[in-house]
């Protein structure tokens, strides 16, 4: 058990939250409202009469320009600072979307969707080193789950609206995404102030010499793999389990949004107060369980494609997300040395995008193999992903003080 709690109460925690972290909240509960297009991806494909080979493929790229990103927007982010490279991810990430948006052919596709997967996925590792540097220790934990209640509130929202503009016009999707993108970076524009890199850490910048120090960094090794495994189970809420909802339940478009907005509300409404519970205890137990759990809802699937089972499935999912996302998110970032954070928080990224780079593709390949055997490897990679986490704990005490 964690003893070095801070003995606040909820309210009192989000006072002592820092102006500037609230301005990227309300910026981040506007955009996420409005990311409305990949979590429809694999339908508007469909829709478009691909077949599930190219879809995977697309999918993929996406990951693939995740997975670049990590490695620039982790970089430029030590490099130039966090607010820079923020406004050139929304500026980007809402150009490559309208061009999806007129994509023609499976070359075209496949490009946008790389670029926007790049251009977008540059922002992750500057805003989450953003947050660990306004944010103390001490109340990290409580500032990502705030920062993930404005997701998920806004991807709640979002989803429900988009399942019924998808029914109307796939083309509005695509336009308020972008818009909302642009509305995400005026708010950057105006509200946060640029962090002054030191020489001394602009010298210091370069992969190599960030690489050596993660290499020495035992726990966040550990926990990166655990992290990779889990991902690739997460990933299917939003590719596998929409066929699921779609082809296996014979649901319509609205039920897999409204399956996925359930998600949000749950989010929204419970995982703050969680914390306050959670954190009393170990920070790798508590990430064990939550992957278990994450793992046990997708795995719930075997028992058939029906609108109960994807009620409770998504439940179960839901918990184990609420359980372990926020305090694997401070947990992460209290890993990582402050002059390296950025390039940090960019293997936190590439981990997620290697996982979205085969995820998808290799579930929908399952799914239509044997959809038992996609859910039975669901759990199957999260309880994998639990026991690394509690292997690491052994690990944690001796790698504390690294070299910098």
């Amino acid at each position: 058990m964690n003893t070095t709690a801070r003995p606040t109460t909820l309210l009192q925690d989000l006072a002592s939250l820092p102006g500037q972290y609230w301005i990227l909240f309300g910026g981040t509960l506007v955009n996420r409202f409005g990311s409305f297009v990949m979590p429809f991806l694999v339908i508007y494909l469909k829709m478009k009469g691909h077949d599930e080979k190219t879809i995977g493929f697309t999918l993929g790229a996406y990951g693939a320009g995740g997975l670049c990103a990590g490695i620039l927007g982790g970089w430029l982010s030590d490099r130039f600072g966090r607010k820079h490279t923020m406004l050139i991810s929304c500026a980007g990430a809402a150009s490559f979307m309208l061009l999806l948006s007129q994509a023609e052919g499976v070359p075209m596709f496949v490009l946008a969707t790389f670029m926007t997967g790049l251009s977008s996925g540059i922002y992750a590792p500057a805003a989450s080193a953003l947050m660990a540097d306004l944010i103390p220790p001490e109340l990290r934990v409580r500032a990502f789950a705030c920062q993930r209640w404005a997701i998920n509130v806004g991807f709640a929202l979002g989803m429900a609206t988009a399942g019924f503009m998808a029914k109307k016009s796939f083309l509005a999707l695509f336009i308020a995404d972008a818009a909302t993108t642009l509305l995400l970076g005026l708010t950057i524009l105006i509200g946060l102030k640029p962090r002054v890199v030191p020489l001394t850490e602009k010298v210091k910048s370069g992969w190599g010499h960030a690489l050596r120090h993660i290499n020495q960094n035992t726990p966040f090794k550990m926990a990166s793999i655990a992290g990779f495994l889990t991902t690739l189970v997460f990933l299917q809420m939003g590719c596998t389990y929409s066929l699921q909802t779609t082809q296996g339940a014979g649901l319509d478009e609205r039920t897999y949004g409204l399956l996925m907005a359930f998600n949000g509300i749950i989010i929204a409404c419970l995982e703050l107060p969680l914390i306050g519970f959670t954190r009393r205890f170990s920070p790798v137990k508590v990430i064990a369980a939550g992957y278990l759990l994450l793992g046990a809802g997708m795995g719930l699937n075997v028992l058939g494609a029906t609108l109960p089972v994807l009620i409770l499935s998504m439940g179960i999912f839901t918990i184990g997300e609420m359980i372990a996302m926020p305090v694997s998110n401070g947990y992460m970032a209290g890993l990582a040395p402050d002059e390296m954070r950025g390039r940090y928080q960019g293997v936190v990224s590439i981990t997620w995008s290697s996982a979205t780079m085969v995820g998808p593709t290799f579930g929908i390949m399952l799914y239509r193999f044997n959809p038992t055997v996609l859910w039975t490897c669901a759990f199957a990679l999260s309880l994998a992903a639990a026991c690394l986490m509690l292997a690491s704990r052994g690990k944690a005490g001796r790698d504390q003080a690294l070299p910098r």
